[in-house]
């Protein structure tokens, strides 16, 4: 499904449809709607370049204590692979 913006409000709005379309995917991430990989995707940017658009909307990188702890255990895991 698809959706559709007239023109219009592209025109009012002083944006063309990619704009829009980060400007929705960054403010669904920072509601939490998204995660950030999903939001990227939506956006369709690399994720140093929606790190990018978040930056210039003064949106931050969610990070609590639960990925934390799984970044932990993933580093954990690899460093007991490697021996």
């Amino acid at each position: 499904m698809g959706l559709m913006i007239n023109e219009e409000v592209l025109l009012n709005a002083n944006m063309s449809a990619e704009d829009l379309l980060i400007e929705i995917a960054v403010h669904l991430y920072d509601i939490g709607k998204l995660t950030l990989g999903q939001a990227r995707n939506m956006a369709g940017l690399d994720q140093i370049s929606f790190q990018q658009e978040m930056s210039k909307r003064d949106v931050l990188i969610k990070y609590n204590q639960e990925d934390f702890m799984d970044d932990l255990d993933a580093i954990k895991a690899y460093k007991e692979m490697k021996q």
